[in-house]
């Protein structure tokens, strides 16, 4: 077994393979490849009716661009040199992948939430995709380069004091450590406590009661899905009856106790859903299931599951089912999981995992955040992302390898900025494209 000397030794070697300040040394290489051609090639398996969505979603912004171009992202990453330093991987760690959610034990946490494409990898993956959401957000909200430079170095900073924080810890203390909104609030300057208390507040009001307003209706005395096309459409007979076939199955990769709570619902009504943006195409459904009486739902979320982006450039996923890699790398990656993550087998062979839709779940508004209050949420997300990394990755290499000057947090600043220049190009690219009546072809 090798000891905390060895592992702080192998950490400060691998400056030798990849130096720090080289993070920030990105320019795209004369081969890239197009980046439509390869939106094109990620949409070949999804529903061709949401592809125009998808893309109308992507034009919106250079944000909205960054969230759907993950695939783009991964491919800009493998191309540079990368450190052996091994962690499980969000794979997708921009700004709105953060937000809060309610644990078993009802505390709002502060965490990574979407893990798509979770896959083992080299740990500055996720910190360089977070720096670059967090440079590309300033400046959508027309923050001076000076200031979407400063926010992304300071989520660097944030993941690297964070890191550095979690290495002399024990190994208990580490998978227990979690970032819990009530300690996060007193950190804020005064004048920004309230902002930064709106995204909790809200939280806690996503409950199944209000999904249940919100989503549904009563017609004949029946409790049911209200539709919202294409955003959310009823299902023929047929599609209804796979849901509840599939819904067996489902069950069957829960723990006991959690079989046993869901054994007290019944399925009332499902609905296909339209979520997030590089999400749009995939299949996804909306279960609505009945406890003690009407008034006591619960909404799942069916999700298919594709391969990860990051796996052609990395080694293959252990997991041969991506449903049961998604809900493999949530539960590795989050301080607290969601008790009704599960996956399943659906119609055509397609991979699915399942969660709740609504557990007091909440995202940071980023669109108009003022540049001291994006600086604030910048450093949280390093925080948690951290702390996420430590829980599979060695802690003790990867602080030693970032020490404890600002070499790296400069680095990963630089790389933001280069990153959001060619993701504003990528973006125009786009809308230039759609806007000539071209859809992205591979």
């Amino acid at each position: 077994m090798t000891t905390p000397a060895d592992r702080a030794e192998r950490g400060r070697a691998a400056r030798k393979q990849v130096s720090r300040s080289s993070h920030g040394l990105w320019i795209p290489g004369a081969d890239r490849l197009d980046p439509l051609v390869v939106l094109a090639r990620q949409a070949t398996a999804r529903v061709p009716g949401l592809l125009p969505l998808r893309y109308e979603r992507m034009a919106a912004s250079p944000f909205a661009f960054l969230r759907g171009a993950a695939a783009v992202m991964a491919a800009d990453l493998a191309a540079q040199p990368r450190t052996e330093l091994t962690v499980q991987l969000c794979g997708d760690a921009h700004l709105l992948n953060f937000g809060v959610f309610a644990s078993p034990e009802r505390a709002l946490l502060f965490d990574i939430n979407d893990f798509d494409e979770t896959l083992p990898g080299p740990f500055e993956w996720d910190v360089k995709r977070l720096a670059a959401s967090v440079a590309v957000a300033a400046l959508d909200n027309g923050h001076s380069e000076h200031h979407a430079r400063r926010a992304a170095g300071a989520a660097a900073a944030s993941y690297r004091t964070s890191m550095r924080r979690l290495a002399p810890l024990g190994e208990l203390d580490v998978w227990y450590d979690r970032i819990d909104t009530a300690d996060i609030l007193p950190l804020v300057r005064a004048g920004q406590r309230e902002r930064m208390a709106a995204g909790p507040a809200r939280a806690r009001r996503r409950t199944g009661l209000h999904a249940l307003e919100r989503l549904t209706d009563t017609a004949r005395g029946q409790r049911r899905i209200t539709p919202d096309p294409p955003l959310l459409e009823p299902l023929g007979r047929i599609e209804h009856a796979a849901l509840r076939r599939i819904f067996i199955g489902y069950r069957s990769t829960l723990p006991e106790e959690r079989r046993l709570i869901l054994d007290r619902f019944r399925f009332v009504d499902a609905a296909r859903k339209v979520v997030g943006v590089g999400s749009v195409g995939t299949r996804c459904y909306l279960v609505l299931l009945e406890g003690r009486n009407a008034g006591d739902p619960l909404f799942l979320q069916i999700k298919e599951a594709e391969r990860s982006v990051l796996e052609p450039h990395l080694q293959q996923s252990v997991h041969a089912h991506q449903g049961h890699r998604v809900v493999s790398g949530q539960r590795v990656l989050q301080a607290a999981g969601d008790i009704f993550l599960g996956w399943v087998t659906g119609p055509e062979g397609r991979h699915f995992y399942w969660r709740q839709l609504r557990d007091m779940k909440g995202s940071a508004e980023v669109e108009d955040m003022a540049p001291s209050l994006l600086l604030a949420h910048a450093r949280l997300c390093g925080a948690a992302l951290a702390r996420a990394h430590a829980r599979s990755g060695d802690r003790i290499a990867i602080a030693h390898y970032l020490g404890g000057a600002d070499v790296f947090d400069r680095a990963l600043a630089e790389f933001a900025l280069r990153y959001a220049a060619r993701n504003a190009a990528d973006h125009a690219a786009l809308t230039e494209a759609l806007a000539a009546g071209r859809m992205p072809t591979g």
